[in-house]
């Protein structure tokens, strides 16, 4: 898990990254009823900008309030770790997909201000809800922990070792 600014910026950039990418997928194939080859290079012109949009809410907004919930629903000091990793997946979707499936909502749907609003928004996200908590409990949340990991424990290893050389 992230230890400073810098690995906090990396770890969020790449969950928002497999979350968004996962999701537009999720949302191209709804409509169509399965999921079609060419909807991979649709979801992948379609993240820059909402990875951007989700990547911003996140780590300005969702990740403090999502971390203040987590540590009020778990103790990390007295339980096992994997609860507070689910409790922080829980708090971060409850939040992420309800802003994200509005701000998707008005960019892509353009509803306006019609009375229809609330509803295409509420529906939208009671869709995107299930999806989104087991994309990030079963397949992005452990698939970038073991990313980072990687990417963060050979650095780790590489000025121990150069430490122990000189």
């Amino acid at each position: 898990m992230p230890k400073t600014k810098f690995q906090e910026v990396i770890f969020g950039i790449i969950m928002v990254c497999v979350m968004v990418y996962g999701m537009i997928c999720y949302n191209l194939a709804l409509p169509a009823g399965k999921l079609e080859p060419y909807m991979f290079l649709e979801a992948a012109k379609t993240l820059p900008l909402v990875g951007l949009i989700a990547f911003l809410v996140e780590f300005f907004f969702v990740e403090k309030l999502a971390t203040k919930c987590a540590f009020r629903m778990t103790d990390p000091e007295t339980e096992h770790p994997f609860h507070f990793i689910l409790a922080m997946a829980a708090a971060t979707i409850s939040m992420m997909c309800p802003i994200m499936s509005f701000i998707t909502m008005l960019i892509y749907h353009n509803p306006g201000m019609s009375p229809e609003l609330l509803s295409v928004w509420l529906t939208t996200a009671a869709k995107n809800f299930p999806m989104a908590l087991c994309l990030q409990i079963f397949f992005a949340g452990p698939m970038v922990r073991a990313i980072f990991g990687k990417l963060f424990r050979e650095k780790e290893s590489q000025v121990i070792q150069e430490k122990e050389t000189y």
